[in-house]
C-alpha cells in the first residue's frame, strides 16, 4: 500500500482522529458506555490503516494517544483505547502477511491464533501490573483467571464487532466518500 493519501482521505483521517479524541473524551463523561466508546474510537486506527497502510494508521494511533492525553479528563483510559488501537493495528497487518497463504482454513486458524497472541502480549502484562486498570477491588486468584477468561471473550466479540463494522458500514461510507479505487 502507499503511504501517499489524497487530500480527501487526508481531510477525512484528521476529522475521524478529531471523532476518536471526542469519543475518548466522552468515554470519560459517560462512565456507563467507556468501553464501547473506546472501541469505537479505536476502529478509526482500523480505517486509517486500511485507508494508507502501517503507517498512516500508526500515525493516526500516535497522533489520536497524543491527543486524548492532552484533552482527556481520565488519562487510565487512554491506555485502554491504546492497547485496543494497537491490537486493531497489528492484527490488520497479520491479515495482510497471511494473505498470501492459500490455504483458507489455514490461514483462518493461523489469523485467530495470531490474534489471541496479540492481545495477550498486550492483556496479560496488564492484567498483572495494572489490575486496577480493569477492576477497582481485591483481585485474588480466582478472579484474575475469571478476568484473563473474559478477556478473551472480550477479544472475540470485539474483534467480531470491528470486522463487521469494516465489511458492512465502512465499506457503504467509502463508497459515498468516493474511497473506492
Amino acid at each position: 500500500m502507499s503511504v501517499h493519501l489524497g487530500t480527501r482521505k487526508l481531510a477525512f483521517l484528521s476529522l475521524l482522529m478529531a471523532i476518536s479524541v471526542v469519543l475518548m473524551i466522552l468515554s470519560g463523561v459517560l462512565e456507563f458506555n467507556t468501553l464501547f466508546l473506546l472501541a469505537l474510537a479505536s476502529f478509526g486506527v482500523g480505517i486509517a490503516y486500511r485507508e494508507g497502510g502501517f503507517s498512516i494508521g500508526f500515525g493516526f494511533l500516535a497522533g489520536s494517544l497524543i491527543l486524548g492525553v492532552l484533552l482527556a479528563p481520565n488519562k487510565l483510559y487512554c491506555i485502554t483505547y491504546g492497547a485496543m488501537a494497537l491490537y486493531l493495528l497489528a492484527s490488520e497487518a497479520v491479515y495482510d502477511k497471511l494473505f498470501q497463504v492459500k490455504s483458507m482454513a489455514v490461514r483462518g486458524k493461523l489469523l485467530w491464533s495470531l490474534k489471541y497472541l496479540i492481545f495477550n502480549v498486550l492483556y496479560v502484562p496488564m492484567l498483572i501490573l495494572a489490575p486496577k486498570l480493569i477492576y477497582a477491588g481485591k483481585v485474588d486468584t480466582r478472579l484474575f483467571l475469571l478476568m484473563f477468561a473474559g478477556g478473551q471473550v472480550l477479544l472475540f466479540l470485539y474483534d467480531k464487532g470491528y470486522r463487521y463494522f469494516q465489511g458492512n458500514i465502512w465499506e457503504k461510507a467509502r463508497i459515498k466518500l468516493k474511497f473506492k479505487e
